[in-house]
């Protein structure tokens, strides 16, 4: 059976949203959201949040999680991924198969998603790498920077990666699907460790998406679709939104007194 651990990985320096995944979201830190609800994955064998921040890594531990501490200098988060893999390896002794990297910033999340993208991997050992994807929901989504879009071939493997609204809308218009990239990445290990060694390329760091060193590299990225909405916390006004949804939330009633533990005696103690 494969070995297939889920790393989250995260910081307080954001430079569009400085804090937040400690910021509270229907008073749990959105960390605490995304490592409460993709801990309950069949799929992972283990979840470690990644951070540089002792913050972080102190709340993660007081509620029971695992936290790895790596280097402030990492701007990827692949980058602090891999760190944390050679250090969990190291600890535990095992080797791990597949790394799920899970962003921090999705407190959405459900645990399917994470099962629905390590899927292909277990069926297929050519596939080195796969992102979930979603439908773009209104034009608003589609012109947003902060979404990346995709475009894929007909067997789901991407054939490019965008900030900017792809594909045309003046040219295609509602007869093709816009899609976006929903961040639960998982990577064969090895093939994480060598995307962390491959040179950053052009076409990368124009767009700002990481996926595009593997593509300019020559590999593929198998893109899976999700039966699940997603919303990424970049501002304020994205948190607020998520808040009003999560009062609906089937999930958060499951974890929410766990989760709080470390804010409540955080205020006890003042």
């Amino acid at each position: 059976m494969a070995n297939i651990v889920g790393i989250i990985p995260a910081r307080m320096g954001s430079s569009r949203f400085p804090g937040k995944p400690m910021y509270p979201i229907a008073g749990v830190p959105m960390i605490g959201h995304c490592y409460f609800r993709a801990a309950a994955s069949r799929r992972l064998d283990d979840l470690y949040v990644a951070t540089c921040d002792e913050e972080i890594a102190e709340y993660i531990e007081s509620v029971g999680g695992k936290a790895v501490m790596t280097s402030d200098s990492h701007t990827r988060a692949s980058d602090r991924t891999a760190e944390a893999l050679g250090h969990i390896e190291r600890q535990t002794g095992k080797r791990v198969d597949i790394v799920v990297m899970i962003q921090g910033d999705e407190p959405m999340l459900r645990p399917e998603m994470i099962d629905e993208a390590v899927m292909p991997m277990l069926g297929d050992p050519s596939v080195l790498v796969t992102n979930l994807m979603a439908p773009l929901k209104d034009a608003e989504e589609h012109d947003d920077i902060n979404e990346v879009k995709v475009v894929v071939d007909r067997n789901s493997f991407a054939l490019y990666f965008s900030r900017e609204p792809i594909p045309s809308p003046r040219k295609g218009g509602p007869k093709v699907k816009g899609l976006k990239q929903v961040c639960i990445i998982p990577f064969r290990r090895d093939f994480l460790l060598k995307f962390n060694d491959l040179e950053p390329t052009p076409l990368e760091i124009a767009e700002s998406v990481d996926m595009l060193r593997v593509l300019e590299h020559g590999y593929r990225v198998k893109m899976v679709p999700t039966r699940y909405d997603v919303y990424s916390v970049d501002t304020q006004e994205d948190r607020r939104w998520v808040e009003s949804l999560l009062a609906k939330d089937d999930l958060l009633p499951k974890y929410r007194s766990k989760a709080l533990k470390r804010v409540v005696e955080t205020c006890g103690a003042d």
